[in-house]
């Protein structure tokens, strides 16, 4: 947890987004919901994929933020943009059911 606070606090993007999950799974670290949306937003505004879609998550669940599923679909775009299967899927089924979209 140390080296990942230590490389996140520099802006390295895949610090912050795994040290998110850390947070949002309590491992080595109190369950923090809000903290890992900020940690995954720092990363997610560096481009970071894996974050995007985490944050999309984070949003389309309401989990440490309110839920807002069209900002879901925003962050999700990010990341199905470059190529990010997991986004790219679950966007393909909010166009299906029209959810957010």
């Amino acid at each position: 947890v140390e080296w990942y606070r230590k490389a996140a606090e520099q802006g390295f993007a895949k610090a912050q987004c795994n040290l998110g999950v850390m947070y949002v799974n309590g491992e080595g670290v109190p369950k923090d919901w809000a903290n890992a949306v900020k940690l995954y937003e720092q990363a997610a505004k560096q481009g970071y994929a894996d974050a995007q879609y985490n944050l999309g998550s984070m949003y389309k669940n309401g989990h440490g933020v309110v839920k807002d599923v069209a900002c879901a679909v925003e962050w999700y775009m990010k990341a199905a943009e470059q190529g990010y299967f997991e986004a790219q899927y679950n966007l393909g089924n909010m166009f299906a059911t029209g959810h957010g979209v």
